[in-house]
């Protein structure tokens, strides 16, 4: 498992470019051969945080396995990391997660390194590259519902913070489902600590189709 974390580095730094890029890459060949298997490329630490939640439930862990969950720091990073991860670098078996305001920056980047034409969302799916609508916070809140959400966040002692976010003047008024969108994105590591606990709290036949369905695929 060291070995897979040491090879998501390698992966992150290579795709970066830099002076540091052609060791990175050095260093990411020799470990893909190492056991990582597959790569899932997400949009951010919150996406790898929730996909690896779900897989400990049933049982699973991926870096075990050999799925290198990475997160892109931003969708419209995916071309760069298919460059490094895909047919013209590496050429591993490759998976994703993508908001759908980004499937655009997904879809054009797999047709140009080679992996289809005129993808639709099915195709993508078979691909093993799947959308959110309209992020994954926002598939967990309708999953859970608004009650259990703020169930959850009581259980994590923030229900005075989240009080106090909801009597902002630009939160007056808006559904309580935009508000927990939002709430979890206002502190660093906040997207990350709750879509774990989402993921903890849902029943089985609520999981979001896209996550389930990238955790079948991989």
């Amino acid at each position: 498992m060291d070995e897979l974390r040491r090879f998501r580095r390698a992966l992150v730094a290579w795709a970066a470019g830099g002076p540091g890029a052609g060791e990175a890459a050095e260093v990411a060949r020799e470990l893909a051969g190492g056991g990582a298997r597959t790569i899932v490329l997400v949009e951010g630490s919150s996406d790898q945080v929730a996909l690896e939640a779900l897989a400990a439930r049933h049982g699973r862990d991926l870096e075990a396995e050999g799925v290198a969950v990475v997160p892109l720091g931003g969708a419209t990073n995916i071309g760069r990391f298919l460059d490094v991860c895909g047919p013209p670098g590496l050429g591993l078996p490759l998976a994703g997660l993508c908001d759908i305001g980004e499937e655009r920056h997904f879809r054009r980047h797999l047709e140009r390194v080679g992996l289809g034409t005129g993808l639709t969302p099915a195709e993508l799916e078979t691909l093993g590259f799947h959308i959110c609508v309209a992020d994954l916070e926002d598939e967990l809140i309708r999953a859970l519902g608004a009650a259990g959400v703020q169930q959850v966040i009581e259980d994590q002692g923030e229900t005075r913070p989240f009080r106090t976010f909801r009597g902002q003047p630009a939160q007056r008024g808006r559904p309580v489902e935009h508000q927990l969108r939002r709430f979890m994105g206002t502190h660093s590591g906040r997207k990350a600590l709750y879509a774990q606990a989402l993921v903890a709290h849902l029943d089985p036949d609520r999981v979001p189709r896209p996550l389930a369905r990238l955790l079948t695929h991989v």
